[in-house]
């Protein structure tokens, strides 16, 4: 049970009801990390106007995938088991390479990025991802530079730099509120759009 009162999809009416509505999944069924918003229904619409805009946009250009392997990343910084287990399902999903996605889980549970089998920019972005998840201050112009020397257009930096934003934001609100996955179901998320009001999970 979470540590404050939330209020379930069959209890819920107004505007909180509509909001469900947009985000819920199969068998009405809402994220717990979502129902911990029922008391203040607008930081909902705002968590879920971020969520979609950082990760599930259609104008993204970082691969998907991708995107949630940085999410990963950053929830094991913060040990999140909760954002690590809904997005890795998701990452399994997209990759559609188990042994890829467990490769890449064991290598960032070992806190070894060299041994996800991840391409060399791909490594650098995981560094920049820990350097701002863990001191954020050390970061320089040059961690910048070491991304773009690898590849990384400037567009996809900010991708990168909003997606790791977007998680510790998650995960303090999950770690902060003691949100578990208990009837939750596991790596659903809204298709990439440009709208930002389709947050169907499926």
């Amino acid at each position: 049970m979470p540590w404050i009162e939330t209020t379930p999809y069959d209890q819920s009416t107004g505007k909180l009801r509509q909001l469900y509505d947009r985000v819920k999944g199969p068998g009405d069924n809402v994220d717990n990390i979502m129902q911990m918003h029922s008391l203040r229904p607008h930081t909902m619409e705002a968590h879920m106007a971020m969520y979609k805009g950082t990760i599930h946009h259609s104008a993204n250009t970082v691969p998907k995938w991708f995107l949630e392997t940085l999410g990963v990343w950053v929830s094991i910084l913060n040990q999140c088991s909760y954002c690590v287990e809904h997005h890795f399902a998701g990452l399994q999903r997209l990759l559609q390479e188990d042994e890829k996605a467990a490769q890449i889980r064991a290598g960032m549970e070992a806190q070894q990025v060299s041994a996800c089998g991840l391409a060399p920019k791909e490594q650098v972005a995981l560094a920049y991802a820990r350097k701002l998840t863990e001191a954020p201050a050390s970061l320089t112009e040059a961690d910048i530079a070491a991304l773009r020397g690898t590849g990384w257009a400037d567009g996809d930096i900010l991708e990168i730099n909003q997606v790791c934003a977007y998680f510790s934001y998650a995960n303090r609100t999950v770690l902060g509120l003691g949100v578990t996955t208990e009837g939750d179901i596991l790596g659903l998320s809204p298709n990439n759009s440009d709208n930002p009001d389709d947050w169907t999970h499926s």
